[in-house]
């Protein structure tokens, strides 16, 4: 059985890729930031640890659990876990961008580091991250996360050179909107860390504030997690795995945009995108 160790699995699509992969044999090992989150996935039967992507030694000991547990030998990593911090650039502090960067790209990077060093002794592995649509196109408001994304996507284009020799094939999984508790932990991010009595974008944060807290989709061409866990699928399983996979029909609206429209032209749709959102 293939071994796999999946970060941010305590719902949405880390669970769901979990639990999908596990019924596929797979052996997984689920990771998760609180022992409460452990308890539906060991009753499930999938061996679980605890993860904090902002703590280095949780990240070793993550690690070197899974090294123990699959005897020394990780057919794939797949980089899953982040969150988004919501805000205007101009509201977001410095310790604030630390926070969004510290999970979603350098604790993401520190555990990948650590991989790579065991498939390369192995000879062969898989890494796939979890990136979005907005690691190549930005969107206003979402300042914090479009850097981070656009971050990891260049370590993991680097990366690829830099491994074009071995046996390691590195993909990145691209999604628009997902159903998944994306919006519910933005919620909270942006209710921790932005003032908005005092910032000139108080009025965009009251209709952020209802699109965040909308029940169910809160966009059009949202899909369920299991599309994202489909296109990782083939990413692990496929002889030849794609760089990019796109997931939702707005990545692949904006990919053609991106590739045909000028850099203007392309302003001018993401602002009226924001515009209409909030109204």
């Amino acid at each position: 059985m293939k071994t796999i160790l999946i970060t941010g699995c305590s719902s949405g699509i880390g669970l769901c890729a979990a639990k999908q992969l596990h019924q596929l044999g797979y052996q997984v090992i689920a990771t998760v930031r609180s022992p409460q989150d452990e308890i539906p996935l060991k009753q499930l039967g999938i061996t679980t640890t605890l993860l904090d992507l902002t703590d280095s030694i949780s990240i070793h000991n993550a690690f070197n659990f899974a090294v123990e547990h699959f005897n020394g030998h990780i057919d794939a990593l797949f980089n899953n876990a982040a969150f988004g911090q919501p805000g205007a650039v101009e509201d977001l502090s410095r310790d604030v961008l630390r926070q969004q960067f510290e999970t979603n790209v350098f604790g993401t990077q520190e555990l990948t580091n650590l991989v790579i060093a065991q498939l390369r002794q192995q000879g062969h592995g898989r890494i796939i991250y979890n990136s979005s649509v907005l690691g190549f196109i930005s969107m206003a408001y979402r300042g914090a996360y479009n850097a981070s994304k656009y971050a990891l996507e260049g370590l993991v284009d680097t990366l690829r050179l830099e491994l074009y020799d071995t046996n390691i094939h590195l993909s990145l999984i691209e999604p628009g909107p997902i159903t998944s508790q994306f919006r519910a932990n933005a919620f909270a991010k942006y209710q921790q860390n932005i003032v908005k009595a005092s910032s000139v974008h108080h009025s965009v944060y009251d209709a952020m504030e209802r699109r965040l807290t909308k029940k169910g989709p809160a966009v059009p061409f949202t899909l369920p997690p299991e599309a994202v866990v489909k296109k990782l699928i083939h990413a692990l399983e496929h002889k030849r795995p794609k760089i990019r996979y796109y997931v939702t029909f707005p990545t692949y609206l904006f990919g053609f945009f991106k590739r045909l429209l000028p850099h203007r032209g392309l302003d001018w749709v993401l602002i009226k995108l924001s515009q209409d959102e909030h109204k």
